[in-house]
């Protein structure tokens, strides 16, 4: 017997019948025509090999098959019917749910302490796991349900992730406050002669601030390069290194900001998810919480 090729409303006909040991009173409780309860029957006696039921004086009596699985066929359909349930609505206030996020280290610090000061506040059984992400994989790991969302900048277009915009990050110029720098006004000659730290997730490749040096036909000396935010605070902290990185770090750190002497193009980031979770309510619920944490840090 091939599963995936057997009609689960079928076994709603099966334990109907053996509920009522009537084709008849079977198809009247479901709204359906006697013929197609018997179709039914027929087709589910073939697939699994028995007849499961005889007409007798008393009615339609379950053979010994039927006996050992109608407690098995009623718990799957009492889960199923649990799921479409949950599927139809969901109470954070008594939901009880570990999320999946996907994210890198900034995201994580400017979403999650907002994000959980909610959920305690509003889902108190909700839970919050959070993972880096690797871009190469990271559709891949989304529509095989490695995470629930997925935060990143716009590049991922496949047909199978929904989508929409989350925040957009202007960027500062980030230095010690001890800098000679930091009372003077910033200009480019200044920001070009200065060493800087710079993080990307990438090992390789210009980031937003290099793509627009790179425009004005210029280019800085990259001291240190990481793929750690939190790191490239402390290194800025105790070094004469400048970190032009989005704005909203500057609250998480002790470290003074200038805006940068040239036009950047803003970090944009998106939320992603499955297109079949699209209209799945704790989806929704879960990308309104995380679109509100968004706000909360801006």
């Amino acid at each position: 017997m091939r599963l995936d090729k057997l009609d689960l409303n079928l076994f709603v006909v099966f334990d109907m019948i053996y509920r009522e040991a009537s084709v008849s009173k079977a198809a009247e409780r479901l709204n359906m025509t006697q013929p197609a309860i018997s179709n039914a029957l027929a087709r589910l006696r073939e697939s699994l090999g028995d007849p499961l039921f005889v007409r007798t004086s008393e009615g339609m009596q379950p053979t010994p098959v039927s006996d050992s699985i109608i407690g098995d066929v009623r718990e799957g359909l009492g889960l199923l019917g649990r799921c479409k349930a949950e599927f139809a609505q969901f109470d954070p206030l008594t939901a009880r749910k570990t999320f999946r996020l996907a994210m890198n280290d900034l995201a994580e610090a400017l979403l999650l302490p907002p994000l959980i000061q909610r959920l305690s506040e509003e889902a108190p059984g909700v839970r919050i796991s959070c993972y880096y992400h690797d871009r190469d994989s990271a559709v891949d790991e989304l529509k095989s349900d490695k995470f629930d969302l997925l935060v990143d900048a716009p590049t991922f277009n496949p047909k199978e992730l929904g989508g929409e915009h989350l925040m957009t990050l202007d960027y500062r110029v980030m230095l010690n406050r001890q800098h000679e720098l930091v009372s003077s006004e910033l200009g480019l000659e200044q920001y070009l002669q200065a060493e800087h730290v710079h993080v990307s997730s990438r090992r390789r490749g210009r980031g937003h601030v290099d793509i627009a040096l790179h425009k004005l036909g210029e280019s800085r000396v990259i001291k240190t390069r990481i793929q750690n935010y939190q790191v490239a605070a402390r290194i800025t902290q105790n070094t004469d290194l400048l970190w032009t990185a989005p704005a909203p770090v500057a609250r998480l750190t002790e470290l003074a900001t200038l805006p940068p002497p040239f036009e950047i193009e803003p970090l944009v980031w998106n939320l992603f998810w499955q297109e079949r979770n699209e209209e799945d309510p704790a989806t929704i619920w879960l990308r309104e919480m995380v679109k509100k944490a968004a706000s909360d840090c801006l």
